[in-house]
């Protein structure tokens, strides 16, 4: 029993999901540049592979296969450091990440890498985090990485760091489009007008429709690039019931009332060398 303890506390591996913004109002600024938010998360079937080695060297490293990933700017390595360095922590871990999900798409891939990363250090390194401990420590490197360690669907308020779980809505034959085009959170926020919205989230909880999707910061970022409006209105051409960008970008959402639709939607997309993927949300899992 002891060899088969020390064995899987040698390594730990898990998926790390993306997550789509079902709703997104932007309702105010705050001090040091960031935006009050009000966001329905949900986690998506969509993901990277991750696994984590313990080591005795007290180095951290990385080897993913995308090369601009293997870097100190890496929130994997960044969380690392700053858990090493809190916990006196003298062993090191060795990274793989499988990069699945597209950079600064608005799908949440490196805050979902992040998440995982707490989680995972706080097994191997033996620092048994609390679920506060977990959360502050996730608010100090973005907003989106609460989200991360509950998972499912979600409420998300303040800069969307402020987590409130909700009941499952699950969705199927949902297209995600991404036109290679990075755009950073940053950019997005900046190009939003702040106004009062008649949108209410209320109605997507006590329907489950896409009818009530939305996201604020749509129409600035297609004011920028109006190749993501073109997307939305191709989406909708294909049959798409809504259509409609996640997050800040540059990923758009085409939800399908059949798989028929979704599937002939994506050979369209990929005939045009676009990236694609049909995906689902997730429950929560159960801890």
């Amino acid at each position: 029993m002891v060899n088969q303890v020390r064995k899987r506390k040698m390594d730990y591996s898990l998926n790390s999901h993306a997550k789509i913004n079902l709703f997104l109002d932007v309702l105010s600024k705050l001090p040091g540049g960031y935006h009050e938010i009000l966001t329905i998360f949900s986690e998506i079937d969509l993901h990277d592979k991750i696994k984590y080695f313990l080591t005795n060297k007290p180095e951290i490293k990385i080897m993913s296969n995308v090369g601009e990933l293997n870097n100190n700017n890496n929130l994997i390595y960044k969380i690392a450091v700053y858990l090493k360095d809190r916990y006196s922590v003298n062993k090191g871990v060795s990274v793989e990440l499988e990069k699945n999900i597209p950079i600064s798409a608005g799908l949440g891939g490196g805050s979902s890498n992040a998440a995982s990363t707490i989680k995972a250090l706080s097994y191997l390194w033996d620092l048994n985090l609390s679920w506060e401990e977990m959360h502050e420590i996730a608010s100090m490197f973005g907003s989106d990485i609460n989200f991360f360690l509950i998972g499912g669907t979600a409420k998300g308020t303040n800069r969307g760091d402020i987590i409130t779980p909700l009941d499952d809505i699950e969705l199927d034959n949902i297209l995600l489009i991404n036109p290679n085009l990075p755009i950073s959170s940053k950019e997005a926020y900046q190009a939003v007008k702040i106004e009062q919205s008649k949108q209410n989230w209320q109605n997507l909880l006590s329907t489950h429709s896409t009818d009530y999707c939305f996201n604020k910061l749509e129409t600035g970022i297609i004011q920028l690039y109006p190749v993501i409006g073109e997307l939305i209105d191709e989406l909708y051409l294909s049959g798409a019931k809504k259509a409609m960008m996640s997050g800040s970008g540059s990923t758009v959402i085409g939800f399908y009332d059949n798989q028929n639709k979704c599937k002939n939607a994506q050979m369209t997309f990929q005939e045009k060398g676009y990236w694609s993927y049909i995906t689902s949300t997730r429950r929560r899992l159960k801890e």
